[in-house]
């Protein structure tokens, strides 16, 4: 099974082919368990988490061209960790987008069980925030790197510096999200020029990467950026879908 990613903006009935294949998974992983209506557990921390949670869930039901199965929503609290009754016994597993620091927080504690579910077979897909929290060393919300502005800069939070915060550890490289629309492809770049990281891959609005044993593949609007280190800086291309 494989872990989808989704850089942001993806929140109409006009995006569901960017979820079709995470669901068709998850019905797949479904069956496979002998379950007639398959679960998906779908997870939001957003500071309005019922609303983006119940989104989700339409979206995917939406993607999911008649499939039926059953959406265990989970609309977490800042400050209040995720339980592992969030995702016990499912067919795969959605995290929604919000602060990233407190999406990551809040699922910090059950970071172990996703990964041991998702290596068994259960899909993920992560929406922005869910996205980044989805790599083995996860971006925060910082625009500098050494006091040097890197990205377009949060006015709730000027002068914040880049920090890395361990991930759920389902891809091996750091994941930046609404690159094209929100000017973040310097930070990428920077963050690997830096050393900060080792190499990241960037994900545009109404696009998502897909992970799995064939490779990576594209799907949507936009294009994944990839950035790597080189000789005398840092090596940039795309994947198009």
């Amino acid at each position: 099974m494989s872990v989808h990613l989704v850089g942001g903006g993806a929140t109409t009935s006009t995006d569901a082919a960017l979820y079709a294949p995470f669901v068709a998974e998850a019905v797949l992983r479904g069956g496979a368990a002998g379950r007639t209506r398959p679960r998906i557990a779908v997870i939001s921390l957003h500071p309005e988490a019922q609303e983006k949670a119940a989104a989700l869930a339409d979206l995917l039901i939406a993607a999911g061209s008649g499939d039926e199965f059953e959406v265990q929503l989970t609309a977490g609290r800042p400050g209040e960790p995720i339980g592992l009754t969030a995702i016990a016994d499912v067919d795969g597993i959605a995290v929604g987008g919000g602060l990233v620091e407190e999406v990551r927080a809040g699922l910090e504690p059950v970071f172990g069980e996703l990964r041991r579910l998702v290596a068994g077979g259960v899909p993920y897909l992560g929406v922005s925030a869910g996205a980044m929290i989805a790599a083995e060393g996860s971006f925060g919300s910082g625009s500098r790197i050494g006091g040097v502005l890197v990205a377009p800069e949060d006015p709730d939070e000027p002068a914040a510096e880049l920090e890395i915060e361990a991930g759920i550890g389902l891809v091996d490289v750091a994941i930046e999200v609404h690159v094209a629309e929100r000017g973040m492809l310097s930070r990428l770049v920077a963050a690997v020029e830096s050393g900060l990281i080792g190499g990241g891959l960037g994900i545009d609005e109404r696009t998502a990467l897909i992970v799995g044993e064939g490779g990576l593949r594209v799907v949507g609007r936009g294009s994944v950026w990839r950035v790597l280190p080189a000789e005398q800086g840092v090596l940039v291309s795309t994947i198009g879908a």
